[in-house]
């Protein structure tokens, strides 16, 4: 099994517009609602391909009860720890891109904080991969996810980490198996890459890793357009299931670079289009290169 962490749960409201500018007013031509962060995003992605995964993070208020519902409508596996505050929601509008508005997030307690671990360490006793993804809520400390790095350890599993900001700086202290930032990330919390394995994000020119046996640039065969807010949640469930069954490293990137940009050709965050994904696997660019750090 999968686990995947998102303590900063939303849910997402997403709009499309002909074209978006500034100060004047839009007339959307299409609205969808439902369950989104980081993690929980994975889980869908992983639920589609077939594999075995379960969500959980911090989930409370009215908001959090719509999020709830969806899921269970979805039948996305999920076990979240009920807090007071509200969950938060994120709205992004689309035209040929991707402009995302995302609120900062309930204040978590310390007391809810303490059980979350505590089921948490329940979960990732049955889990081969933790997947620790996004941003922290207001109230957990900056080393939350070094803390969860840690616990999984304990439980025996793997553990990929997706963050930004000092979240990301110290929980790759913790020496997860895999850090997975995109480059802006990555220059933003100062990180040594070689403190760890990493696979760094880029876009559409797809994806740069370090590795123990050296350093991989992989490129997609093609550009793709549409909404790009799920590309990097897709890439680390490839890559989640590339540690799981410890694929090597050329075809593990080569998996993650197709899955993500058959993300961006989705509505929304947390799909894949399958024809997409095995056209473009077959076509990957996957090359050695000298290590850029």
């Amino acid at each position: 099994m999968i686990l995947t962490v998102t303590l900063n749960l939303a849910l997402d409201v997403t709009y499309e517009v002909p074209a978006l500018a500034r100060h004047t007013t839009h007339r959307i031509r299409a609205t969808r609602s439902r369950a989104g962060g980081k993690g929980v995003n994975v889980t869908r992605v992983l639920t589609t391909l077939g594999h075995q995964a379960l969500a959980t993070g911090l989930c409370g208020g009215p908001t959090g009860a719509m999020v709830s519902r969806e899921l269970a409508g979805a039948a996305v596996p999920h076990d979240f720890v009920p807090i007071g505050g509200d969950t938060r929601r994120v709205v992004t509008v689309t035209d040929t891109d991707a402009t995302v508005f995302s609120e900062p997030g309930p204040a978590v307690t310390p007391g809810e904080w303490h059980d979350f671990q505590a089921r948490f360490a329940a979960h990732a006793s049955r889990a081969r991969v933790v997947v620790l993804s996004g941003s922290l809520p207001r109230g957990l400390p900056d080393d939350a996810y070094a803390v969860l790095v840690r616990l999984a350890r304990e439980a025996g599993a793997k553990v990929l980490l997706d963050s930004s900001g000092p979240a990301l700086r110290s929980g790759s202290a913790a020496r997860p198996d895999l850090v997975k930032p995109n480059a802006a990330e990555l220059a933003e919390a100062a990180l040594d890459p070689r403190a760890v394995p990493l696979v760094v994000s880029r876009g559409p020119a797809g994806m740069l890793a370090r590795t123990p046996g050296g350093c991989w640039e992989a490129a997609p065969p093609e550009v793709l357009r549409g909404n790009p807010t799920g590309a990097g949640d897709a890439a680390a469930a490839a890559l989640a299931v590339a540690l799981r069954d410890d694929v090597p490293w050329p075809a593990a990137l080569a998996d993650a670079v197709a899955l993500s940009a058959s993300a961006v050709v989705t509505p929304v965050a947390g799909e894949v289009d399958l024809a997409t994904y095995h056209r473009l696997k077959q076509h990957v660019t996957v090359k050695e290169v000298p290590c850029p750090w």
